[in-house]
């Protein structure tokens, strides 16, 4: 029997998610500046960047949006969103820019500049808010939601009603979202930097029609120095020796972890990667959840559970961290 797991670290005020006293809790985590539905957001190599909901200027003439191969939408999410991962997905889509020649290893068409991916949520059962539907079948999740700072304002809510009509065609009639308000801080040589300050999911609750059903379940969360989340089936992976762990196995040791010793125990090693590493364990009070019909006859389908206010403004943030050679992004104030 194998002794009790050590936990990751927790965080101690200097530390980068300590910096304002017990950083660790969700609902100090949160960026809560007023006028957060006055912003959409942005992505250029996995670093977030903002553009005024209010400016305009998205060409509908000079893009389009088509299905594409999972390869180069899995490259380019990988590539350019905060969490340098890919999920599980079922329909991945492209925003393409008609008048720019696509670039290495993008489809023909046009230049990549954005990819929405609909697939399996890391929990089915948030899919049970579509009573009439059956799960995966008839209704998926928005994975991943990744447009480049080229894009102008209002872009998301254009190629989101071209993916939505492209899903509906495919049989999808449900489809659900979060948004994840805790911030992400990578750790590099120059000191800590964010790489996502968090949201609220207004562009689902306020542009694209989804109803806000509160948040999710809160969790702790075990979050890596380079910003990325190592989440409880990778984890189980590596305990178990289950298919797969040799592939999270790797991604500690780029981190700085030293390899697994040929007869040691997986759960021995991961606690003391995860020491290493430098991981932080914090308190995540919950993604907040949205979910909206689509496709002929929507109004017809119910939705369970009842739908709240969405939220639309948010408390300030504390200080952020900023270094001198990665200024630290978050959303202006209005």
């Amino acid at each position: 029997m194998h002794e009790p797991l050590e936990t990751p670290r927790r965080t101690r005020p200097g530390e980068p998610y300590g910096e304002w006293g017990d950083f660790a809790l969700a609902e100090q985590l949160e960026l809560r500046q007023p006028g957060a539905d006055a912003w959409c957001q942005r992505w250029d190599r996995r670093l977030p960047t903002w553009r005024r909901t209010r400016d305009g200027g998205f060409d509908p003439e000079a893009h389009r949006v088509v299905r594409i191969p999972e390869a180069p939408a899995k490259r380019f999410t990988v590539a350019h969103h905060y969490s340098a991962s890919w999920p599980v997905v079922r329909l991945a889509y492209g925003l393409q820019r008609v008048d720019q020649l696509p670039g290495p290893g993008e489809p023909e068409g046009g230049r990549l500049v954005g990819v929405l991916a609909f697939g399996v949520p890391m929990n089915t059962a948030v899919l049970n808010v579509f009573p009439d539907l059956m799960p995966l079948k008839e209704s998926l999740e928005l994975s991943r939601m990744c447009l480049l700072d080229s894009v102008a304002s209002n872009g998301e809510s254009w190629a989101c009603a071209r993916a939505f009509q492209d899903a509906a065609s495919k049989g999808i009639r449900g489809i659900v979202a979060h948004a994840d308000p805790v911030p992400r801080v990578r750790l590099t040589a120059d000191g800590p930097s964010y790489v996502m300050p968090g949201h609220i999911g207004h562009v689902y609750g306020h542009g694209q029609g989804f109803a806000y059903l509160g948040r999710t379940r809160a969790r702790r969360q075990t979050v890596l120095p380079d910003a990325t989340v190592l989440n409880d089936r990778a984890a189980a992976k590596v305990r178990r020796d289950e298919t797969g762990h040799v592939a999270v196995e790797r991604r500690l040791i780029a981190l700085g972890a030293t390899a697994r010793r040929a007869e040691e125990d997986g759960a021995r090693w991961l606690a003391r990667a995860l020491e290493e590493v430098g991981a932080v364990v914090l308190r995540h009070g919950g993604c907040h959840k949205y979910a909206r019909t689509i496709g002929p006859h929507r109004t017809r389908l119910r939705l369970a559970g009842p739908v709240l206010p969405a939220p639309r403004h948010v408390r300030p943030s504390p200080s952020p961290i900023r270094t001198a050679e990665a200024p630290v992004i978050v959303v202006p104030s209005a």
